[in-house]
C-alpha cells in the first residue's frame, strides 16, 4: 500500500486558493466555483436573458423534482437568448418532466438489485462500481440516476473496510470504477485515501473514472488532483462524459492535456438525446472534437428510459441509422459503439450496425 505522510495529504487539501495556470492566468478554486453555480430557474432564466413568463412554469415544475444545477464554466458556453441551445437543452428543466409514460421507470437499469455492499455496486464479472459520492457538479435532466437513493447508500469511514474487504474477496475483479454522483466532486484528500485503499487491492489493475468534472469545471484538474493520480500504481482511465461539441472548449483542452500528460487514458461517453446530438453531423462533429482533444470516442449509449425524462428519448432505429451515417463520414477509430445497457446482462448490448 503507498503511504502518503500526513504533510502530504494536508497540503493537497489545504485551503481553496486560486492556482495559476500555465499562462500566468490565475484561476479560481474548483470548490468555490461549484459553491457559486445556479441553483434556480430565476437565476438560469435571467442569465441567459430568456422571458421567465415563457420558461418559467415549466423550469419551475421540474425544478421541484430534480434541482438545476449549473456551474458558471458551463454557463459561459450556452448561447444567450437562444431556448434551443444543446447546452441548455440539458439542464433546463421542462413541463415534460412532470409527465408519466409507460415504460419510463426510477431505476431503468435496476440498479438496486445490484448493490453488493454499501456504495459497491456488482454488475459485471471483472468490474465493480464504487459509488463516493451522490454530489454532481451538474444536474442534467436526462441523468438515470436522478432518482437514486443516494441518501441510503452514502459511504462513511466506517464503510471503507467493508468496501476493502468485498474486493479482497473477489479476486475476480481487477477494475473499480469511481462513480456516483460524480466522483471528482469529492476532495482530493478523500480521494488520495481511496486511491490508497484500492492500491491496497493486489489483484486490482486500473481505476476507472466516471466523471463530467472536467468539462463543466475545467478548473478542477489542479495539482492536488494530479498529485493522487500520480502516485497510483493501477492504470488510470478517465471516461468523460461529452454530449456535444459546444461543450469543449480552450480550458477544456488545457485540463485534459494536463490529465494526458499525467498518464491518464482519456474515453468519452456519449447519451443519444433528442434535440442535442440527434444527428450525425453533430456526432461527428463531437467525435472530432473529441479526439483534437486528445479523447477517443468510446460509447454512444441508447437512451436510458428514466421517468421524467421521455422527451429526450431517441428510437434505436433513428440511433443505429444516425451512426451508420457516421461510418460514412468518419475513419472507424472515430465511431463510438452504439450500446444499450439492460438490466442483468453480463456487458453493454451492441446495437446492430451496418443493415
Amino acid at each position: 500500500m503507498i503511504q502518503r505522510t500526513p504533510a502530504r495529504i494536508e497540503a493537497r487539501d489545504a485551503s481553496r486558493s486560486p492556482e495559476v495556470s500555465g499562462d500566468g492566468v490565475v484561476q479560481p478554486h474548483w470548490q468555490q466555483i461549484l459553491s457559486q453555480s445556479i441553483t434556480t430557474p430565476e437565476q438560469l432564466l435571467g442569465r441567459l436573458g430568456l422571458s421567465p413568463a415563457d420558461f418559467y412554469e415549466g423550469a419551475a415544475s421540474g425544478h421541484k423534482l430534480f434541482p438545476i444545477r449549473v456551474p458558471e464554466p458551463y454557463l459561459a458556453r450556452i448561447e444567450p437568448g437562444n431556448p434551443d441551445d444543446p447546452l441548455l437543452r440539458q439542464v433546463l428543466p421542462v413541463a415534460d418532466e412532470t409527465k408519466t409514460q409507460p415504460g419510463f421507470v426510477s431505476d431503468p437499469l435496476e440498479e438496486a438489485a445490484a448493490i453488493q455492499t454499501t456504495g459497491l455496486i456488482r454488475k459485471y464479472t471483472s468490474r465493480a462500481l464504487l459509488m463516493v459520492t451522490g454530489q454532481c457538479a451538474i444536474n442534467c435532466r436526462y441523468c438515470f440516476r436522478r432518482h437514486f437513493p443516494y441518501g441510503d447508500h452514502r459511504l462513511g469511514p466506517d464503510d471503507r473496510q467493508q468496501v476493502t474487504d468485498s474486493l479482497m474477496a473477489s479476486p475476480d475483479i481487477n477494475e473499480v470504477i469511481l462513480s456516483g454522483g460524480d466522483p471528482l466532486a469529492v476532495n482530493d484528500r478523500l480521494l488520495a485515501q481511496w486511491s490508497d485503499l484500492l492500491d491496497s487491492v493486489p489483484h486490482l489493475r486500473r481505476l476507472r473514472i466516471h466523471s463530467r468534472l472536467p468539462v463543466v469545471v475545467p478548473q478542477r484538474v489542479c495539482d492536488a488532483m494530479i498529485e493522487w493520480l500520480a502516485g497510483s500504481r493501477l492504470q488510470k482511465i478517465l471516461v468523460l462524459h461529452v454530449n456535444h461539441p459546444s461543450e469543449i472548449d480552450q480550458a477544456t483542452r488545457q485540463a485534459l492535456r494536463r490529465l494526458a500528460d499525467a498518464g491518464v487514458t482519456l474515453l468519452n461517453q456519449s447519451v443519444i438525446l433528442k434535440g442535442v446530438n440527434d444527428s450525425s453531423e453533430t456526432l461527428s462533429a463531437l467525435s472530432e472534437t473529441l479526439f483534437e482533444a486528445g479523447v477517443m470516442p468510446y460509447y454512444l449509449h441508447a437512451f436510458d428510459p428514466v421517468s421524467g425524462a421521455q422527451h429526450f428519448d431517441v428510437s434505436d432505429t433513428r440511433a443505429v441509422g444516425l451512426v451508420n451515417e457516421m461510418l460514412e463520414q468518419l475513419p472507424g477509430f472515430l465511431v463510438p459503439r452504439l450500446v444499450r445497457e439492460l438490466p442483468g446482462r453480463a456487458s453493454k448490448t451492441p446495437l446492430g450496425l451496418g443493415s
